[in-house]
């Protein structure tokens, strides 16, 4: 279901744009719809007001939890049962966040991720997206939104940006705190700066090597990593949000002293945060991550020359919930 599918049920029902926007902003934020109005009993249609326990169902019925898998950081994953039986990943992050999924499987492939080992089923809805978050609402507060669940966002883009409007206009979200994660689809580029909401921008970069991204990332736009952070350095100046490179460490694959020094080539002087990810096994997966103390020392070494490096842990590995875990089991 689209967001839209929902505005055209409400006016169906007779309600205004104010109604609406009431009706949206309740929903997002996770409210019962008869309470976003002091007085519900004038302030809707009588049949709006009257169809409300019904909608409210509907809506529910969006995204459901169909198991939960708590991790001992604090984190949770949640097995998210969609309108039609199919299932996506969600995660309940530290910090009041949340990793949402934009498609039913992946169709990039890249060859360290679990999720897009059995292809693309289908597109998540715009609503289907939101009720994502919505859902995680019941948990606990949210406040961040990460698009880097099952799926490439930028192969979904219009029912990504649509819940991305309505996240960042009604469901009190700051645009920054908003995370379009890509592999660097060129439309990305076109779009985002478009939108009435721009999001902060996490780009999957994983090397500097042209060659070594189209073996790792099989079915990716053929962008040479210059090119990519090109684009990204232009999308942060305009919106003044830094961009987050996402690099997933690989031992003896992209943690060598060469991409180091190419990342330093790239990223010199750049508007960026580097996220260096270890490597989450994964069923099948024959990676490994560098050690800790080479993590530490790429970061260090980074660092020592003006590039912020962030090395990440990913959130809920004991329940298979971190980056490149997520297959809706």
């Amino acid at each position: 279901m689209q967001i839209h599918d929902i505005r055209q049920r409400l006016r169906e029902l007779g309600a205004r744009p104010i109604h609406e926007q009431a009706i949206l902003k309740a929903w997002t934020r996770g409210w019962p719809l008869d309470q976003c109005h002091r007085d519900p009993a004038t302030f809707f249609p009588a049949s709006l007001r009257a169809a409300l326990p019904a909608l409210t169902d509907e809506l529910a019925g969006l995204a459901g939890a169909q198991s939960e898998h708590p991790s001992a950081d604090g984190s949770l994953r949640l097995l998210v049962r969609l309108h039609d039986r199919q299932s996506v990943e969600a995660v309940l992050l530290p910090r009041d966040g949340v990793c949402v999924s934009t498609q039913v499987g992946c169709a990039v492939g890249c060859v360290f991720c679990m999720t897009g080992r059995e292809g693309l089923r289908r597109q998540v809805g715009s609503a289907e997206i939101v009720a994502q978050v919505r859902l995680a609402r019941r948990y606990r507060a949210v406040r961040r939104v990460v698009f880097m669940g099952m799926g490439e966002p930028a192969h979904n883009l219009d029912n990504v940006m649509d819940a991305i409007e309505l996240l960042g206009t009604l469901a009190d979200i700051g645009h920054k705190n908003l995370v379009f994660s890509t592999v660097g689809d060129p439309r990305v580029f076109e779009r985002l700066p478009r939108g009435r909401v721009k999001p902060a921008l996490a780009l999957s970069l994983h090397t500097t090597r042209a060659d070594l991204r189209a073996a790792l990332l099989p079915k990716a736009p053929r962008i040479d990593p210059a090119d990519l952070v090109a684009a990204g350095e232009r999308y942060a100046r305009e919106t003044g949000y830094p961009i987050q490179y996402q690099w997933t460490l690989l031992e003896g694959i992209n943690d060598s002293d060469e991409e180091l020094a190419g990342i330093e080539s790239l990223l010199s002087g750049k508007y960026a945060v580097m996220n260096f990810i270890p490597f989450n096994a994964g069923e099948g997966l024959d990676f490994r991550r560098p050690t800790l103390d080479r993590a530490r020392e790429m970061a260090r070494h980074l660092h020592r020359r003006g590039i912020l490096t962030k090395l990440r842990q990913s959130a809920g590995q004991d329940v298979d919930a971190g980056c490149g875990q997520l297959r809706a089991r």
